[in-house]
């Protein structure tokens, strides 16, 4: 297990090392110049060549790039064109909000799916089971910004229950973030909770049609005793990946949602940056993205090894 997790590591180096240098080219085909629009319209070119130089901007690219590898190793990923402060700073204070958002989001997915998708395999061509696939499409299919809107016309603007946005840390008030939560994290997790069904099913009937499950239950078993300790688990295991996905797409932000929201998360933070042109930040919020993705997928590469012990960890 150790070496395996080193491997995955070095090989994660260089994933990351590969997403900077993808980045930082595109970022070079933008149109515009990043170092006048911080400085607005009226600024003189003693300003403008200072502020430059400070950026690295004045350098040949080749330059720039290594000299931005060999800061971001020490955790300097730069400053922010826009407001001067360092990157760093800028991305982990975004990154809580981001969290918590998509942890409760993915957790009310589970809420739905899990139960959901359980009982439409069970009970296969039931009026269970065409609810389930019907309420799965109209997820997929309905955008999720719609059902936001109609979520704060709802629960905001008729019923008065819930915040229509705004955002308040789980450590100043858990009560106050809780119900500012609430609507983004269900409009996100409810076409979670739609794919999530979606999977659950097609995986639960997968393994149910297998002999050792006639087998079991020829023996007498009761079917939730069969349900719980044989095909569970077995048709959890391939579900771990989706939800893994899902939840490293929102660790990367939502940036409708958010924005919608005003939830200021990794995905607002990066649609703000992209509008001004912000290419330390957009960079740095880029880089985080990548390597939450990266280590989502080698946690669910040991929680395979640890759900299944036919699958060897080379």
């Amino acid at each position: 297990m150790a070496r395996f997790v080193i491997r995955r590591l070095l090989q994660s180096t260089i994933v990351l090392l590969g997403v900077t240098l993808v980045v930082f080219l595109l970022l070079q085909l933008v149109p515009g110049d990043p170092v006048r629009v911080a400085l607005g319209t009226r600024f003189d070119p003693q300003t403008y060549e200072a502020l430059r130089a400070r950026a690295g901007l004045d350098q040949p690219l080749v330059v720039q790039y290594f000299d931005y590898l060999r800061r971001a190793l020490t955790g300097d990923l730069g400053v922010s064109f826009r407001s001067g402060r360092p990157v760093t700073e800028i991305v982990l204070e975004r990154l809580p909000a981001t969290l918590s958002l998509a942890v409760t989001a993915v957790l009310f997915a589970l809420l739905i799916a899990l139960p959901l998708g359980i009982l439409s395999a069970m009970r296969s061509g039931s009026f269970v089971d065409h609810a389930a696939r019907v309420f799965s499409q109209f997820g997929v299919s309905v955008p999720d910004f719609w059902m936001g809107i109609m979520g704060i016309l709802l629960f905001a603007g008729v019923l008065g229950w819930l915040p229509p946005s705004g955002y308040v840390a789980l450590t100043e008030d858990p009560a106050r973030w809780a119900s500012h939560v609430a609507l983004p994290a269900a409009t996100v997790g409810l076409v979670t909770a739609s794919i999530l069904t979606r999977f659950i099913r097609s995986s639960m009937l997968e393994v149910l049609s297998e002999d050792y499950v006639r087998t079991a239950e020829a023996k007498g078993l009761r079917t939730r005793v069969v349900v719980l300790r044989h095909v569970l688990r077995n048709a959890l295991i391939p579900v771990v990946t989706v939800v893994a996905v899902q939840l490293a797409s929102l660790l990367g932000g939502v940036i409708v949602i958010e924005v919608l929201f005003a939830w200021p998360g990794i995905g607002r933070l990066t649609f703000d940056a992209v509008q001004a042109r912000d290419y330390p930040v957009l960079q740095g919020a880029v880089l985080l993205v990548a390597a939450l993705f990266l280590l989502v997928n080698l946690l669910v590469d040991i929680l395979y090894a640890r759900l299944d012990p036919r699958i060897t960890v080379k």
